[in-house]
C-alpha cells in the first residue's frame, strides 16, 4: 500500500483528507475555507452534458399545499400558517439512471417540491427515503461516480457499488431499505417522501427549533417485487411517468400528508447522537409527528422540456421562518444544487417560468447568458447606494447559532456515540418474516457477480446490526458464519484491512 500514489488537488499539491469536511466544531456547520470540497463539487457538477449528473430520468406536476393545522408556534414562515394554500411543482426521479432508463429499477426516488410562496420559492429536495448513504459532503461526487457506469467498461458494476457503500459503514441502514421491498415503489404516488436532512424553524420571537419534514403517501405503500419490475421494464420504461400522468389526466389526483418532527436545541445538544447526521433517523416515538398539512398534485405540464427539464432545484432555497443546520451533507448540497443548474441551464435559469417566484423579486444579479426580463434597467447595479434601492431585510434573519470547538476535519466515526448499525437493526427487529426473506433475496441476488470479501463486509455489517440479519445473509451469500463472527470483531479499520483483497 506504501508505494501507491499520493492524492493531490488540481494543481498538485497534497490532500490531507478526503473524507471528512472541514468544520468549526465537530458537530458544527462546514466552512468556505474547505477549498478541496469546493473544488470536487464544482468540477462535479460539470462532468456530464446537458443533463442531471444525478436524478437525469424526471417527471413532473403542478399542484397545490394547504395547511390543516397550526404550527405557528415554531415557524414565522407564511406558506406553513394555517389555512395558507400555496400553488407548487413536484418533481420525481430515479438517482442513477441517465435520461433514458426505466422508470421501475431499484434505486432511490428523488422528490423535489418547489412552493411558489408570497415571500420567495421555497424548495424541498429530497428522496423517498429519511435517510441518505453518506453522511460528508467530500463523499457526495464519489457515492454518484460508484453508482453510475464503471470508467473501463461502460456499464453499471455491482462490484464498484458494493465495494464504495461497504467502506463507509453509515451507508447501511439506507442499503437494508433500498433492498427491501420499498427499493421499488410500484408508482410515485404510492410511496412517502422526505426533506431527509435537518432544517430549522424560527418563529416571530426568533426562537428556533430543528425539524425534519415528512410526506406521507394517503394512496397507501405499494411495492414491486424484481420479477414485476423487469417485466414492466420489458414492455414500458416510462411506466411511472405514465402512471402520473394518467392519474391526474383522470382527476385522481394523488395527495401526501405532510408532517414535522421537532427537536428543542437542548434536546438536540444532549441527543444520544448526532442529530444533524442525515444517515441517523429521529424515533417517532421520542419526537412524535406533527401535522402540517395536503400537497396534492392536479396538473401535468404543458412541455416536458419546459417545465420537466428544465425545473430546477436548490435546498438553499428557504423562505423566512425556516432555516439550515449544521448537517454537514446539507451544507454542500447549498453550494452543489444551485452551482449545478447555473451550468446546466445558465445563470438566468431562475427566470424559466417553472423556477420563476410569483413574488416580486429585487436583487443584484445583473446580464449573463438568456436575460429576458428588462434586466433592470437603470436600477443601481451595486449596493450600498444613495437611491435607497434595495435594502437588506434584517428583521427576517435567523436567530444566531452558537458555535464550539475548533475547526478540523472531523471524522463522526471517532465520536462515541456514532453507531451506523443501530437503525438498520431496528428496521429489521420490526418486518415481518416475509419482508425479511424479500431484503435477504434481494440483497444476494445484487451481490451475486461482487467478490467475497466486499460481501464478508456486508455480512459483518448485517450481523453488527442483529445477529439474525447476519446469519440470514451470510447463508443467502454462501459466506463462512465462522469467518463473519471472526471479523466482527475487527473495528471498521480493522475490517477494511482484513477485506482488501478479492482473494482474502
Amino acid at each position: 500500500m506504501e508505494n501507491l500514489e499520493k492524492l493531490t488537488n488540481e494543481v498538485g499539491a497534497p490532500i490531507a483528507d478526503n473524507e471528512n469536511a472541514m468544520t468549526a466544531g465537530p458537530r458544527g456547520p462546514v466552512v468556505m475555507q474547505d477549498v478541496w470540497l469546493m473544488e470536487k463539487m464544482a468540477h462535479f457538477n460539470r462532468e456530464v452534458i446537458p443533463e442531471r449528473r444525478m436524478h437525469a430520468k424526471g417527471w413532473g406536476a403542478y399542484g397545490k399545499f394547504t395547511v390543516t393545522h397550526d404550527i405557528s408556534k415554531y415557524t414565522r414562515a407564511k406558506v406553513l400558517q394555517p389555512g395558507a394554500v400555496t400553488e407548487t411543482f413536484t418533481r420525481f426521479s430515479t438517482v442513477a439512471g441517465e435520461r433514458g432508463a426505466a422508470d421501475c429499477e431499484r434505486d432511490i426516488r428523488g422528490v423535489a417540491t418547489k412552493f411558489y410562496t408570497t415571500e420567495g420559492n421555497w424548495d424541498v429536495v429530497g428522496n423517498n427515503t429519511p435517510t441518505f448513504f453518506i453522511r460528508d459532503v467530500h463523499n457526495f461526487s464519489d457515492l454518484n461516480r460508484a453508482v453510475k457506469r464503471d470508467p473501463r467498461t461502460g456499464r453499471r458494476s455491482a462490484q464498484n457499488n458494493w465495494d464504495f457503500w461497504t467502506l463507509l459503514p453509515e451507508c447501511f441502514h439506507q442499503i437494508t431499505v433500498v433492498m427491501s421491498d420499498r427499493g421499488i415503489p410500484a408508482s410515485f404516488r404510492n410511496m412517502h417522501f422526505f426533506g431527509e436532512h435537518t432544517f430549522s424553524l424560527y418563529n416571530e420571537k426568533n426562537e428556533r427549533v430543528w425539524c425534519k419534514f415528512h410526506f406521507k403517501t394517503q394512496q397507501g405503500i405499494r411495492n414491486l417485487s424484481n420479477e414485476e419490475a423487469a417485466e414492466i421494464n420489458g414492455m414500458d420504461r416510462e411506466y411511472h411517468g405514465k402512471d402520473l400522468y394518467e392519474a391526474i389526466e383522470r382527476g385522481d389526483f394523488p395527495k401526501w400528508t405532510m408532517y414535522i418532527q421537532v427537536m428543542t436545541e437542548a434536546q438536540a445538544k444532549s441527543h444520544y447522537e448526532n442529530p444533524f447526521d442525515i444517515t441517523k433517523i429521529w424515533r417517532h416515538a421520542e419526537y412524535p409527528l406533527m401535522e402540517v398539512g395536503v400537497l396534492e398534485l392536479n396538473r401535468n405540464p404543458e412541455n416536458y422540456f419546459a417545465e420537466v427539464e428544465q425545473a430546477a432545484f436548490t435546498p438553499a432555497h428557504v423562505v423566512p421562518g425556516i432555516g439550515f443546520s449544521p448537517d454537514k451533507f446539507l451544507q454542500g448540497r447549498l453550494f452543489a444544487y444551485g452551482d449545478a443548474q447555473r451550468y446546466r441551464l445558465g445563470v438566468n435559469h431562475n427566470l424559466i417560468p417553472v423556477n420563476q417566484a410569483k413574488c416580486k423579486v429585487n436583487e443584484y444579479h445583473r446580464d449573463g447568458a438568456m436575460r429576458v426580463d428588462g434586466n433592470y434597467g437603470g436600477a443601481p447595479a451595486y449596493t450600498p447606494n444613495s437611491a435607497g434601492v434595495w435594502t437588506a431585510q434584517p428583521e427576517v434573519m435567523e436567530p444566531p447559532l452558537a458555535l464550539e470547538g475548533a475547526m478540523w476535519h472531523y471524522d463522526p466515526k471517532d465520536d462515541p456515540t456514532d453507531d451506523c448499525f443501530r437503525a438498520g437493526g431496528d428496521l429489521w427487529r420490526v418486518l415481518t418474516e416475509d419482508k425479511k426473506k424479500i431484503l435477504i433475496q434481494n440483497t444476494a441476488g445484487d451481490m451475486a457477480s461482487v467478490t467475497d470479501n466486499i460481501k464478508y463486509r456486508h455480512a459483518v455489517h448485517c450481523y453488527l446490526a442483529d445477529p439474525e440479519y447476519g446469519r440470514r445473509f451470510a447463508a443467502a451469500a454462501g459466506l463462512s458464519m465462522d469467518k463473519v463472527e471472526e471479523l466482527s470483531q475487527l473495528g471498521h479499520q480493522g475490517l477494511i484491512q482484513a477485506t482488501l483483497s478479492a482473494t482474502m
